[in-house]
């Protein structure tokens, strides 16, 4: 997914992406390892536009993925959605000395560099994408999870178990006694 860099003029450029799983490695990896399952192509609109002496590079992209809630195990479907907003220059970052700590401000955490004649946006497609699968998904926020004592999924209904308050940090010591 390039971009000619002399087809972006002041007036935004407009480009609609449509591309399968397999274009972006990170997120086939992910696909791979079971993070997640992506059910369609990456879809979404990106639009480039010359600023002073950068590019503005804007869009959305989402993709529709199929996850494990952490909390009760059932299979959910949901769409991934991110927009961002990054300023390619040409050539690399002007490089501070390694030894002298320089703070960042906000442009800098969202620039790229870029050589020649083309901005490839596979990687920034890919990496906001991967940002925003959750570490922990979660069918809903109310999920109440698995009954740690019978296992059943207490979305469905309640269980017969005894829901007596357990502090598992000391669980191990309910049955200990002291002898003298």
């Amino acid at each position: 997914m390039k971009i000619s860099v002399d087809h972006i003029q002041e007036k935004a450029l407009t480009i609609q992406i449509d591309e399968p799983i397999d274009t972006f490695p990170v997120l086939s990896g992910m696909q791979a390892d079971g993070t997640c399952a992506f059910t369609g192509p990456v879809r979404g609109q990106i639009s480039a536009m010359r600023e002073y002496d950068h590019l503005r590079i804007a869009g959305n992209v989402t993709v529709p993925a199929t996850f494990t809630c952490s909390r009760c195990l059932a299979s959910y479907e949901t769409e991934i959605a991110s927009g961002f907003t990054i300023f390619f220059r040409k050539g690399p970052l002007s490089q501070e000395s390694d030894e002298e700590e320089t703070e960042l401000n906000d442009q800098d955490l969202v620039s790229a560099t870029y050589s020649g004649d083309e901005i490839d946006l596979t990687h920034e497609v890919e990496e906001q994408v991967a940002m925003e699968v959750p570490f922990k998904p979660l069918c809903s926020e109310t999920c109440k999870g698995l009954c740690p004592t019978c296992g059943i999924d207490l979305n469905q209904g309640d269980c017969s178990c005894g829901r007596d308050e357990i502090n598992f940090k000391f669980s191990a010591l309910k049955d200990f006694k002291v002898s003298r």
